[in-house]
C-alpha cells in the first residue's frame, strides 16, 4: 500500500508540473543511478536558494547544451557550483569543464520514476 501511495504521489507531482522527468544516460553516477533509469527533477528547487553540497542535480552545459546529472561537490558565494559524478573514472564533470553558474542548474533530483 505504501509503495502505491509513493508512486501515486510521484505521478501527481509530474502531472501538475511540479516535477520533470529525465532519463539517465551514461555511467557517471553508478552505483546510485544506472544508465536508462528515469528520474524526477524539481525545477523550482533553486529559485530562492543555492544548491547544497551533496545534492544531485540536472544541469545544462553552457558550451554544448547537453544536460548532465551530477552531485554538487562545492558551491561558491557567487553561486557557481563544482559538479562531479559518483563514478569518478567514468565521469566528465567539473574536473574537466570547471565550475557551472547557478543559472545552468535545471533542478534537483528528487527521486526515481516510478
Amino acid at each position: 500500500m505504501l509503495e502505491w501511495l509513493e508512486t501515486s504521489k510521484k505521478l501527481l507531482l509530474l502531472i501538475f508540473g511540479f516535477r520533470k522527468r529525465f532519463r539517465v544516460i551514461g555511467s557517471s553516477m553508478i552505483p546510485l543511478l544506472q544508465s536508462g533509469e528515469e528520474i524526477l527533477v524539481d525545477t523550482q528547487a533553486y529559485k530562492q536558494i543555492y544548491p547544497q553540497v551533496g545534492d544531485i542535480v540536472i544541469a545544462q552545459l553552457p558550451f554544448q547544451g547537453e544536460k548532465i546529472v551530477k552531485r554538487v561537490a562545492a558551491v561558491l558565494e557567487d553561486g557557481s557550483c563544482f559538479l562531479v559524478g559518483d563514478n569518478y573514472s567514468e565521469s566528465t564533470d567539473s574536473r574537466h569543464y570547471g565550475f557551472l553558474r547557478i543559472q545552468n542548474i535545471i533542478g534537483k533530483v528528487t527521486g526515481r520514476f516510478p
